[in-house]
């Protein structure tokens, strides 16, 4: 990339880069040179983002792993986004999601200045049962960052609709969702709508309505607590109007950045970023493959019609 790319990218004028660069290569602390798997890498950023009119996209070669979902490509690649963003300073209020990938972003970054950000959890999962407990992704990242960080001090989805409504009048709900609006930049995991994925093994659902019960209502991803056909339109479920998050609709007009990958997470990441609701991409190079064999310029047209039968 040239430098006026760079600059571009990270949202920096372009001597502030020549003047990195320079001291970076200086310093010894990068090397500059040209490696065709990292080629292909930014080949297929450039796919993404022209096929999902996606305004940021990082792909991250593969580390080797031998799990579902590659935890330590995607921790390490949103840790560096992170601090980016940090240093970038343009943001008061930093929307945090939970779950593993999420939780391994936080676990890759070393102690780092916040720069007066502070973060907040934008939905409820606070319990026992809970992977990766959204108390846990907020803490640390206080610890590491120095930063104020809020808590939603609730479970991902009340009993009912008036539960919400009653819970979301107290005090420090009320204070806390006040903050989530404030947040002009959201970095979000996305949940895989199948018996084989992470939203699966979260034990958050109510006994009588599966996982597969979702999937043949059409869901194919969930975002927020919120459920998402293969075309990334919202669908209705039991568990509107319970969950303990902001409306999908809210985040529109901000940044918000999805990080996530995996061959369980592919068709939910079709579908997430069909939707429209997120301007940037972290995945890994195997999953971003996938991606961009099925590209996101089918699915926008797709999305225009006002019919159409789900994926099988």
């Amino acid at each position: 990339m040239t430098q006026s790319a760079i600059a571009a990218r990270f949202g920096i004028p372009t001597t502030r880069a020549h003047r990195m660069i320079a001291r970076a290569a200086k310093d010894g602390l990068v090397r500059v040179f040209v490696d065709a798997e990292v080629s292909v890498c930014i080949s297929l950023e450039a796919e993404l983002m022209r096929g999902y009119g996606l305004a940021n996209c990082t792909v991250v070669p593969d580390l080797g792993e031998t799990g579902p979902i590659p935890l330590r490509a995607l921790g390490l690649a949103g840790a560096s986004f992170l601090m980016g963003l940090l240093d970038r300073r343009a943001h008061e209020v930093i929307g945090v999601g939970h779950g593993r990938t999420m939780a391994a972003m936080v676990d890759m970054m070393p102690a780092y200045e916040a720069g007066g950000a502070r973060f907040v959890s934008i939905l409820g999962g606070l319990t026992r049962k809970f992977a990766a407990n959204p108390y846990d992704v907020i803490h640390r990242l206080a610890e590491k960052t120095g930063a104020e960080a809020y808590l939603m001090p609730a479970p991902m989805f009340v009993n009912t609709p008036e539960d919400r409504r009653i819970m979301m009048a107290q005090a420090g709900l009320a204070e806390i969702m006040k903050t989530i609006e404030a947040a002009s930049v959201c970095i979000l995991g996305i949940g895989a709508v199948d018996m084989s994925g992470s939203v699966a093994h979260a034990n958050i659902f109510d006994s009588g309505i599966s996982v597969r019960d979702l999937r043949k209502q059409g869901a194919r991803a969930e975002v927020l607590g919120q459920f998402l056909d293969s075309q990334g339109r919202s669908i209705s479920t039991p568990y509107d109007g319970r969950v303990m998050a902001p409306d999908l609709e809210s985040l529109r007009g901000r940044e918000v950045y999805a990080v996530a990958g995996g061959a369980q997470k592919t068709a939910a990441l079709k579908a997430a970023l069909r939707s429209g609701l997120f301007t940037g991409l972290i995945t890994d190079e195997t999953t971003a493959g996938e991606l961009v064999r099925n590209g996101g310029e089918d699915g926008r047209k797709k999305r225009k019609k006002t019919a159409g039968a789900n994926d099988p």
